[in-house]
């Protein structure tokens, strides 16, 4: 384990983590991409997860976001969540952003997490745009919203559609703010998630790449981790004793 990076985690008081598609991944979550195969190899993204799609053909729509969830039930969070679990316990000020939207963190114990492109377990209605925690079954697809009788539809962020506000805002105070900023299983190259590590680069922050793959961050962050998060966070968290 690189001794810049324990010795940086060891002095640190604030840490903001930004996690990507490759954490879900390594619990056999299907990438975004991943996910349109089998019924849904012949889709494309627009068909499946823009307004437009949705107000075209809400019950195609609704069906290949309820497929994703039933996958979800298969999966469960690993030893990468686990870790910032343990990890969060450990500064006074810990934020953790992600671009996934299955809810991995918080079934792996996470408390308050930023939530940047929605959660795709949570519903709420299409056209008055606030959460719909539950419905009377019909049988229509999809689901009517109970107080105005719209369409209900996944809480995720589609293409064509702004983050929410008070998340990136968020996101962007805590990427600003903090001493250490872990990159871990992202591309860098989805916008604007992918400007959070720059934030912190511009404020000072030491920058730590975890990511089995080169990225357009690797050239640019303080320290840059080869390998899967599920085996780097536990290593990590040995090697600056926290567990």
């Amino acid at each position: 384990m690189d001794a810049g990076v324990v010795a940086a985690l060891r002095r640190a008081q604030r840490v903001t983590v930004l996690t990507g598609a490759g954490v879900s991944a390594e619990s056999g979550v299907p990438t975004f991409r991943d996910a349109q195969t089998g019924l849904w190899a012949n889709f494309k993204p627009e068909q499946l997860a823009t307004p437009g799609a949705f107000r075209q053909d809400p019950k195609l729509v609704w069906e290949w976001y309820a497929w994703r969830r039933e996958k979800l039930h298969t999966v469960e969070p690993n030893p990468g969540h686990k870790a910032l679990v343990a990890l969060a316990r450990r500064y006074p000020e810990f934020t953790l952003i992600t671009q996934n939207v299955d809810g991995l963190h918080q079934r792996a114990g996470s408390k308050r997490v930023i939530e940047l492109h929605g959660n795709i377990t949570r519903t709420k209605c299409f056209d008055e745009n606030i959460v719909v925690p539950e419905w009377t079954e019909t049988g229509e697809v999809p689901p009517r919203c109970p107080q105005c009788r719209g369409h209900l539809r996944p809480d995720v962020v589609w293409f064509g559609e702004e983050l929410p506000d008070e998340a990136i805002n968020e996101a962007t105070r805590a990427s600003g703010a903090c001493d250490v900023f872990l990159s871990i299983g992202t591309s860098s190259v989805v916008y604007p998630a992918a400007r959070l590590s720059e934030v912190a680069l511009r404020s000072g922050a030491t920058v730590v790449e975890i990511n089995s793959d080169e990225t357009p961050l690797t050239r640019n962050a303080t320290f840059s981790l080869r390998g899967a998060s599920g085996m780097v966070l536990p290593e990590l968290l040995r090697a600056v004793g926290f567990a």
